[in-house]
């Protein structure tokens, strides 16, 4: 549960016009460390951006320019977790950084925005900005302030596991994969005829569940192998994979609604044979 959250504000409309970076560390779950500064991007101030976070050219006279902290920088986000809430952050620290021929920091980035759409259905397609999903989780702060912000975003990181009761490493990995597993995985588009060539030519194969492959990838995989790709569960089926996964998470019921069909199909004496991805994988790749 240790990361770094981050937050920067601009001059203007150039993303490396940095003139305000907040930093948040937590570990163990709590806020441990806070960190703030202006800075002096040497560009103008758009007055709109005044109008947003209300610093002014004036307030940075005589503050220090990122080359002058990003020892700073790096020392506490070098070989971290740092958390941002959606990618704008992190596309203007390395811009700024570019733009005075500075290294990149080494650092796995989060954006806990996209968390926020995987965690919580009725934010997946809109409401996910960072004050809005503050309202809804109870937590005030001070917008477009740097160090409010990221303190923010790493409290939504916060509120993010208890509700998915997941921790900082799956949503890591969550985070690249679609926003919602089980209608990506009903998608026609997944069907495919068996290779007669193949060593399990004949069987035909649905999936069910969040599967760590792309669906597209592995219903190539098996069609390779010879199966024909379904896309349900029905009296023709023989193989029945299931993502290595969370299955209690699936629609408040302990198994997908395609493994439970095929647990009944079972019962009724049909000979379908249920495995996990992992299995699945071994099974195509020793074709």
């Amino acid at each position: 549960m240790d990361f770094i959250a981050i937050d920067v504000e601009t001059a203007n409309a150039n993303m490396s016009s940095i003139c305000q970076i907040g930093i948040a560390r937590f570990a163990n779950g709590q806020l441990v460390e806070e960190w703030t500064t202006l800075l002096d991007p040497e560009e103008y101030f758009d007055p709109m951006n005044i109008s947003i976070h209300g610093i002014m050219e004036k307030m940075v006279l005589g503050q220090p320019k990122l080359p002058e902290v990003a020892p700073l920088l790096r020392a506490k986000l070098e070989g971290t977790v740092t958390v941002c809430h959606t990618h704008f952050d992190r596309v203007a620290l390395s811009r700024a950084f570019a733009k005075y021929n500075l290294d990149p920091i080494t650092t796995i980035w989060l954006d806990s925005a996209r968390v926020v759409r995987r965690t919580w259905k009725e934010l997946a397609w809109k409401g996910y900005g960072l004050s809005n999903v503050c309202r809804i989780i109870g937590y005030d702060f001070q917008h477009h302030d740097a160090l409010e912000d990221a303190k923010a975003a790493g409290h939504i990181l916060l509120a993010a596991f208890r509700e998915s009761q997941q921790n900082l490493d799956h949503w890591i990995h969550r985070v690249n994969r679609p926003i919602d597993l089980c209608n990506s995985s009903s998608s026609a588009s997944i069907q495919r005829d068996g290779n007669p060539e193949g060593d399990l030519y004949g069987a035909v194969l649905a999936f069910t569940g969040a599967l760590e492959l792309p669906r597209s990838m592995a219903a190539d995989l098996a069609a390779k192998a010879g199966c024909q790709v379904a896309q349900g569960v029905t009296k023709k089926t023989t193989i029945l994979v299931v993502g290595d996964q969370d299955t209690m998470k699936l629609a408040g019921h302990e198994k997908s609604s395609k493994q439970r069909k095929a647990e009944q199909f079972i019962v009724d004496g049909q000979n379908i044979r249920i495995i996990c991805e992992s299995d699945f994988k071994a099974l195509v790749s020793a074709e």
